[in-house]
């Protein structure tokens, strides 16, 4: 018996019919135009990334062998990124990128889960355990990062956090 079953797993903000999103790579930065939403003037902050991790896996079930194959990517959200332009800078551009890497970051650390797991016949509910445990440290690495930083005015706390981030993707290279 041959089964096949396939799930896309997006969790973004934005809504489903915005198909542009830029995927991190290594030596490509974010650049102001890259920030296509409507600014927010009345928000306490001068800039907003939309980021995320893409998810799509499928398995095979064959002879009693379980066989998964995955894809995972950080992406950024144009449509769902805006800046102040009179209010932002080079700097805070930096900021916004460490946004982006923290996405990567947890890219990598859920495919370092899921390599050479070994899955039950459970295998939708297990990837989705997976998944959700490094979705909500994402999504908590994202907030600590903006409260310490105080959305990059703690210029101290900046490079500390964006030196850490950096180590931190070094680690998890081999999941890149």
């Amino acid at each position: 018996m041959k089964l096949l079953f396939c799930l896309i797993l997006i969790f973004i903000s934005a809504s489903e019919n915005d198909s542009e999103k830029i995927i991190w790579k290594e030596n490509q930065k974010l650049t102001w135009e890259d920030f296509q939403g409507k600014p927010v003037r009345s928000a306490a902050f001068v800039a907003s990334t939309n980021t995320g991790i893409s998810f799509q896996y499928s398995y095979t079930i064959k002879n009693g062998e379980i066989k998964v194959t995955y894809s995972v990517e950080s992406f950024f959200k144009p449509d769902g990124s805006w800046y102040i332009p009179e209010k932002v800078t080079p700097y805070i551009l930096g900021h916004e990128q460490a946004h982006f890497d923290i996405s990567e970051l947890h890219a990598r650390m859920l495919r370092k889960n899921l390599e050479g797991k070994k899955f039950s016949k459970k295998i939708k509910s297990e990837i989705e355990r997976i998944y959700n445990a490094i979705e909500q440290k994402r999504r908590a690495m994202q907030t600590k990062f903006d409260a310490e930083t105080d959305h990059s005015r703690n210029e101290e706390k900046e490079i500390e956090w964006e030196k850490y981030i950096a180590k931190q993707l070094a680690d998890y290279e081999s999941w890149n």
